[in-house]
């Protein structure tokens, strides 16, 4: 399938390009395709970089009416799509483009349409989506794969088209932040405080404050845009950012990064933008050994068997989100696509990658510092890495490979349950396609086939 845009975002490009006047490209049962939304998607398809094949409008036609027909089944099964996922769905939606415009009135500008009205020609399309999803799960959800179907479909790949993987480890860590003194903390906080105070007084720009005093030098007096759903930031400065009105100055919010001032410059919906300074409290020797310490004797209770790598990294990891999140995955690195502990070394960090050159399968590193942003190398952190498995280079096998196998192998089998029973229930659908659209292999066939069902039923 080559398009990637959905029913919605098919619905928000006709918004803005609905033409005087528009013709039905086809029917299925009574949900109706217009030509300018087989027009839209591929417009859509285009902006997102793909690459179209001459037959594009067929597929695109053939792929949208699939999708009314499994909308239609899920009617007549009375399959749920409530009005909370809907709203959901929408609201989604919405925060995306009102990122891409930037705000709300550029929005509605540019497509000469009202917020109300946008989510209004959202709906239908979205409710139609999560009929379809939730249709589609039902047919494939009973489908299962035995091991000797996996095996039958890895024997008929021919051998020279059998995939080759690069070395693959799998790898994990338990990072420890060092904590500053008490006394560091309140003078970081009290500095920022007088920084609070210089603004609100009118003494001095909080833009010049930040070029001369932030530690984000990523950032520095430049605006910082954060949309709250995409769960980018930490959520104590997201928080905090939100609570505030436009021009005000926020008290001292402590983040994982260190300890912040905040200034609201404009915020639209559930999208603001912020300039804030960041002041880092800088670890002190004694600071670095305390942590040190605490992560040797962390090793030592996985390495004698009182606790396993990933109890411990859940319970003391401080890698929540700012080095790959995986205090939530047991300490190890996953794909985010498919949740896989397989990686490349090219997923990794370089820092990670030097240590793995000495270390040999189930061995866990000794404590290592090291800086997660290079731009900010004074915000150092500890952790360990434990090296779990690592696979040559090789062309796959079924030893090796099986659960990629199997994964493939039964989206095949699904693809197969999808065909069958669109051949079978096409047929049942009243159908009419345009003649624009009569050579469509694929449609054609299931308009003949719908005829001929209706024939033998008068």
């Amino acid at each position: 399938m080559f398009l990637a845009a959905g029913a919605e975002a098919q619905t928000f490009t006709y918004a803005q390009n609905k033409p005087a006047a528009d013709k039905i490209a086809a029917i299925v049962g009574d949900k109706i395709i217009l030509e300018s939304e087989i027009e839209s998607a591929i417009i859509q398809a285009k902006e997102q970089g793909a690459t179209l094949p001459p037959d594009a409008k067929c597929i695109t036609l053939g792929q949208m009416m699939t999708s009314k027909a499994l909308v239609l089944q899920a009617e007549i099964d009375s399959l749920p799509a409530s009005d909370d996922e809907v709203n959901a769905r929408i609201e989604n939606k919405i925060r995306y483009f009102l990122s891409l415009y930037g705000s709300q009135q550029k929005m509605e500008e540019e497509t000469g349409l009202s917020i109300y009205q946008i989510r209004d020609r959202f709906r239908d399309p979205i409710k139609e989506g999560l009929l379809a999803e939730a249709m589609q799960r039902k047919i494939v959800d009973g489908v299962k794969i035995t091991p000797s179907e996996v095996i039958s479909y890895y024997n008929k790949i021919p051998k020279d088209s059998l995939r080759y993987y690069e070395s693959e480890v799998e790898v994990g860590q338990i990072v420890l932040k060092p904590k500053p003194s008490k006394e560091v903390v309140q003078y970081t906080i009290d500095q920022l405080n007088e920084f609070r105070k210089e603004v609100q007084s009118g003494e001095k720009s909080f833009q010049v404050l930040a070029n001369l005093y932030s530690k984000d030098l990523g950032t520095g007096s430049n605006i910082l845009t954060i949309d709250r759903t995409q769960n980018m930031y930490d959520p104590d400065f997201v928080a905090a950012a939100f609570r505030l009105k436009e021009g005000e100055i926020s008290p001292v919010v402590k983040s994982q990064f260190g300890y912040h001032i905040i200034q609201l410059v404009s915020r639209e919906g559930d999208i603001v933008k912020v300039r804030h300074i960041l002041q880092i409290p800088p670890i002190t020797p004694t600071d670095m050994n305390a942590t040190i310490q605490k992560m040797d004797s962390i090793r030592a209770d996985i390495v004698e068997g009182k606790t396993t790598f990933g109890q411990a990294a859940t319970q003391y990891s401080d890698d929540d989100n700012i080095m790959g999140g995986t205090k939530s995955t047991g300490g190890m690195f996953t794909q985010q696509e498919d949740g896989s502990t397989y990686l490349t070394i090219d997923q990794l960090d370089k820092g990670i990658v030097l240590m793995l050159d000495t270390m040999k399968i189930g061995e866990i590193s000794g404590p290592v510092t090291f800086s997660p942003d290079p731009r900010m190398p004074e915000n150092k952190y500890v952790r360990i890495v434990y090296l779990k498995s690592r696979t040559q280079p090789h062309r796959e096998n079924l030893q090796d490979d099986y659960s990629k196998i199997q994964d493939r192998a039964l989206k095949e089998k699904q693809a197969k349950a999808m065909n069958k029973w669109f051949n079978d229930h096409m047929p049942s659908f009243y159908l009419k396609v345009d003649d624009e659209y009569k050579d469509c292999n694929d449609v054609q066939g299931w308009v003949k086939d719908s005829d001929a069902a209706g024939r033998k039923n008068t």
